[in-house]
């Protein structure tokens, strides 16, 4: 149990009570026309940037890629400890190191139940530690874990809680990490399968969430002694940061609209009192929408003024620039099939990471890489 000199964290235990009773008392101050609570961020937390205003033209991607390593099961996220690529894949649970065109197996995840679209996700490196999101037999959560040796022999030390008591289901559980330009880890949890946990100040599902490398709660966090960061979200799997600091999310709508949002503190983007663009007071619209069968958008990263988008159903990578949020460029549609995360490596090109063993057909997925080219 806590107390008043000691941090909280965001586990179980802790948050659901702070959640209801922070998320509560900030919804009751405004409702939407059709009458749902929607959360006003407290007047000392000062919104997001507004988008950026750049003139200059964002890169396109050169007309083909090549293959950085094949073979790979159902591969969920990318992130790189200095100059070595790491790999999870969502249904083995392992994490893998690509080394000379090839995967050695890093460690497995403790706990992780994979099943549907839950499992191994996504993962970030942050201080010597690797950070995952893994569906266990009770929830979703974000593990650390220390990297442990050297490049080409890397081990995963002992898992430590970070956060726990996501909501779990077959579909719909978000797992994107990131650390943000503030040095603070965001996570993106979708709702579940239960369209109200978005709108229910008690669950964590259908958040946008941000802590502590260790979990605990940011005293300046819009809604106090809560992880919650944004609400009112479906199945966000994408999130970035430009230049300025501005945050983007792309997610996953029902049957309608599929969205890419810029992310407030505090705010409620909608779900599932609103499916893209609705033009009701109380919830913020994205700033770009696509039919399901164009889009499902998954892992996301900004470079250079434009916002690149790996797609599932609608195979393609999609390049929207940010001074000009309403318009996009589409690049390898229906080439390489579904298309789960794009990550900017440290020579500066796009990897690109398939996913046809999740429910494409494959036999096995692939990394590619793609130089920027001068548009």
């Amino acid at each position: 149990m806590t107390t008043a000199t000691v941090p909280l964290r965001a586990t179980a235990a802790a948050v659901g009570a702070l959640a209801l009773a922070a998320l509560a008392g900030c919804a009751a101050e405004r409702e939407t026309d059709a009458g749902t609570p929607s959360a006003a961020p407290p007047s000392s937390i000062a919104p997001s940037p507004s988008p950026s205003t750049s003139t200059g033209a964002p890169p396109a991607l050169a007309e083909e890629a090549t293959t950085v390593v094949d073979g790979l099961t159902t591969p969920w996220s990318v992130a790189f400890d200095a100059d070595t690529a790491l790999v999870s894949e969502r249904d083995t649970g392992e994490v893998l190191e690509i080394v000379d065109g090839s995967t050695r197996v890093v460690g497995e995840v403790p706990g992780v139940a994979p099943g549907g679209e839950g499992g191994l996700l996504g993962i970030a490196v942050s201080d010597g530690f690797l950070y995952a999101y893994a569906t266990t037999a009770d929830d979703n959560r974000v593990m650390r874990l220390p990297l442990e040796g050297e490049a080409g022999s890397l081990r995963l030390g002992a898992a430590e809680t970070v956060v726990d008591g996501i909501p779990s289901a077959n579909i719909h559980n978000g797992g994107r990490i990131a650390f943000g330009p503030d040095g603070l880890l965001y996570v993106t949890a979708g709702d579940a399968s239960e369209p109200g946990a978005a709108q229910d100040p008690g669950s964590l599902g259908g958040k946008i969430l941000r802590v502590e490398p260790d979990g605990v709660i940011p005293a300046d966090n819009p809604f106090p002694g809560s992880p919650v960061w944004s609400l009112g979200h479906r199945n966000p799997q994408g999130i970035g940061w430009d230049a300025a600091g501005v945050m983007y999310a792309s997610e996953f709508g029902q049957n309608t609209w599929d969205e890419l949002n810029v992310i407030e503190p505090g705010a409620n983007y909608g779900w599932p009192e609103v499916e893209g663009v609705g033009g009701q007071e109380g919830f913020i619209d994205p700033v770009q929408q696509w039919a399901p069968a164009d889009a499902s958008p998954s892992g996301l990263a900004v470079i250079d003024g434009a916002v690149v988008i790996a797609n599932l159903r609608g195979q393609r990578v999609r390049v929207v620039p940010t001074a000009d949020l309403g318009t996009a460029s589409e690049y390898f549609v229906g080439t390489y099939g579904r298309l789960r995360d794009v990550v900017v490596a440290p020579d500066g090109a796009l990897w690109v990471v398939t996913s046809n063993t999740d429910r494409g057909g494959g036999d096995s997925d692939a990394i590619l890489r793609v130089p920027l080219v001068a548009d």
